[in-house]
């Protein structure tokens, strides 16, 4: 793999790990305490700002997830990408002062294992592609 599609593949997931969690985030934020009744409520809900910030970071997590399995190997991309997965407790716990259950916890941990060990392994995407 040539440097300057090393450094776009890095850079991609940087954007997918960061993106993910923090439109997760600021969607939670904006719909906690809304009641919805209505489809009329829904819309209302997209245009406040924390659900409107929500909803960008989501689109830009979902675009730069699909240019980067445009180019580089699923097998490599999906689990390294599961460290957004990984913040979702963390912010949920630490930000948000939810209770976490142990089995949560566990299974974060499981995905931080995963995750380690595909990290580990070199990418493979053919020449070319």
């Amino acid at each position: 793999m040539d440097t300057r599609l090393r450094w776009k593949t890095r850079i991609f997931l940087i954007l997918v790990i960061v993106t993910q969690p923090a439109g997760n985030l600021a969607l939670t934020l904006g719909m906690k305490h809304r009641i919805l009744v209505s489809p009329v409520d829904y819309l209302l809900a997209m245009f406040s700002p924390y659900v409107a910030v929500g909803i960008v970071f989501l689109l830009v997590w979902m675009l730069s997830r699909m240019a980067l399995l445009s180019w580089a190997d699923m097998s490599y991309v999906l689990p390294l990408t599961a460290v957004g997965y990984i913040a979702n407790p963390l912010l949920g716990r630490f930000v948000l002062r939810e209770q976490v259950s142990a089995a949560r916890w566990s299974g974060t941990l499981l995905i931080a294992a995963g995750t380690l060990l595909v990290g580990m392994t070199p990418v493979r995407t053919p020449p070319g592609r």
